[in-house]
């Protein structure tokens, strides 16, 4: 046997580890203990809430902890200490890291419409955990890695090793088709255990299929195609009548104790003031601007451009993804010079057209980083922070094409006015009863929201796309 059939033994010897799926009862690929998976999620934990901001506010944090702890109580892993989290972001997800850090996003929470739905979301998340999805992807992960290093040690060729990159962001966007489904069943299982009506799973695949036609009806009146994205489980692919979801949902129905609870009422009472949209402590979009209360800040970005507000950037790109413009912030201890700070950030990089500048009490610096990629860079000074800009193009886009626009965001910064301090404030939703004889064209004619805001009130209560509440229901408004 020659060396590299003797490694490429050993190393498959190292793969065959299978462990029984305590949810499930079946052999599992894994090569990680119990204690190695809480290891990696309390790691994986610390970086998702660098990228994820925890929502500050702890009265509703304390309701969605008691309500996945009243789910996971009755899920085949009990004893595991499980922390559901609602992070400060608009976007329509939850996700499970292994061992049981669950989170679930603010704007998630905004479209459900009751306890029972939050519980069928968190169910789901715990039904991950408890089949060790997580684990597995980790698991196959490491095993591409194991044979990557021995072809790369059999064959030479380094670049085998790049089948490590499976696992990706496979906790944040979902798992397969097969797995999503088994959380779907193992959550409807822990759902009607725990005393809530196992017909919330049905309830929350429809208000994200309301979701999903919205996106595609709202994308097609701007001749677009709709963007990708939404909720990674399979509650969005799913029709309320799909034959393995029913399938799936058949076991739990069959648990049910006598209670079904569904709570309502109490659920929608603790989203009341939940910011819609954007968050003050984010930094709010209005239109083609972007307002920060605590940083004192506003800038404007050209007309047809769209944003993408994330913790850790403000990102804008122009309507047909060919020109992208990013801003961070960061502190300056050493009080350097724009000049300096920018230096600094590029490196020995050469600088192209460089120039300094003062706006509305900032002073800034900018240069171009020329080559086949050229970019325009900048820094500005507000106080003792520190503003940082890269611009770029890509496909038969040029900068010079572009570049004016990129000067124009940039020296668009400035503090905010007293006006415009109240256009920080984010958008919030608020409950109001249905009278007799209201209708939905009513209640958004008196809506802030921008764009259709019919159809985003219809959608939020869960009569997308024509439907009317009835008297006396809760709904929910945005003001």
């Amino acid at each position: 046997m020659n060396l590299r059939h003797w490694v490429l033994g050993v190393l498959l010897v190292q793969l065959a580890g299978c462990a029984v799926n305590p949810a499930t009862g079946r052999n599992n690929f894994v090569m990680m203990s119990e204690q190695q998976e809480l290891a990696l999620g309390q790691r994986y934990s610390q970086e998702i809430l660098k990228q994820y901001p925890r929502y500050a506010d702890e009265k509703l944090q304390a309701y969605v902890q008691q309500v996945g702890e009243r789910v996971a109580r009755h899920s085949h892993r009990s004893q595991l200490n499980y922390q559901f989290t609602v992070v400060d972001s608009p976007d329509i997800n939850a996700f499970a890291l292994p061992g049981g850090h669950i989170y679930i996003h603010r704007g998630l929470l905004a479209y459900l419409n009751s306890e029972a739905e939050l519980a069928a979301v968190l169910g789901h998340e715990v039904g991950h955990v408890t089949a060790r999805h997580g684990v597995q992807q980790q698991s196959q992960s490491s095993a591409w890695g194991i044979l990557g290093q021995a072809v790369a040690i059999g064959t030479g060729v380094g670049a085998a090793a790049e089948l490590t990159n499976v696992l990706g962001s496979a906790f944040v966007r979902g798992y397969g088709r097969d797995m999503e489904l088994e959380a779907d069943g193992l959550g409807a299982q822990y759902l009607a255990r725990s005393g809530y009506d196992p017909q919330a799973m049905i309830e929350v695949v429809r208000v994200l299929k309301g979701q999903e036609d919205f996106a595609r009806d709202q994308a097609a009146k701007r001749g677009q195609v709709q963007p990708a994205g939404g909720y990674h489980g399979v509650f969005d692919t799913h029709p309320d009548n799909d034959r393995r979801l029913q399938q799936v949902l058949g076991p739990a129905r069959a648990l049910a104790t006598g209670q079904q609870e569904v709570n309502r009422d109490a659920f929608l009472k603790h989203l009341n003031g939940l910011p819609f949209g954007d968050s003050a402590a984010s930094g709010v979009r209005r239109g083609q601007h972007f307002y920060h209360a605590e940083l004192d800040l506003t800038l404007t970005f050209p007309q047809g451009w769209s944003m993408v507000n994330r913790p850790d950037a403000l990102i804008a790109h122009s309507a047909d993804q060919q020109a992208f413009i990013a801003m961070t912030q960061e502190a300056n201890p050493q009080r350097l010079s724009a000049a300096q700070l920018l230096r600094q950030r590029v490196g020995g990089q050469r600088l192209e057209a460089e120039s300094e500048w003062r706006q509305a009490g900032l002073s800034g610096y900018s240069a171009i980083i020329p080559g086949a990629t050229a970019k325009r860079v900048a820094v500005l000074l507000h106080g003792q922070r520190a503003y940082l800009f890269v611009a770029a193009v890509r496909g038969q886009a040029t900068l010079a094409a572009h570049d004016q626009r990129f000067l124009g965001v940039i020296k668009s910064v400035r503090s905010l006015t007293v006006a415009e301090r109240r256009l920080a404030e984010p958008l919030r939703l608020h409950l109001v009863k249905a009278k007799s004889g209201q209708n939905m064209a009513a209640l958004a004619r008196q809506s802030k929201l921008p764009g259709d805001a019919l159809a985003t009130l219809r959608l939020l209560n869960n009569l997308y796309p024509t439907g009317e509440p009835a008297p006396g229901s809760w709904l929910k408004v945005v003001r």
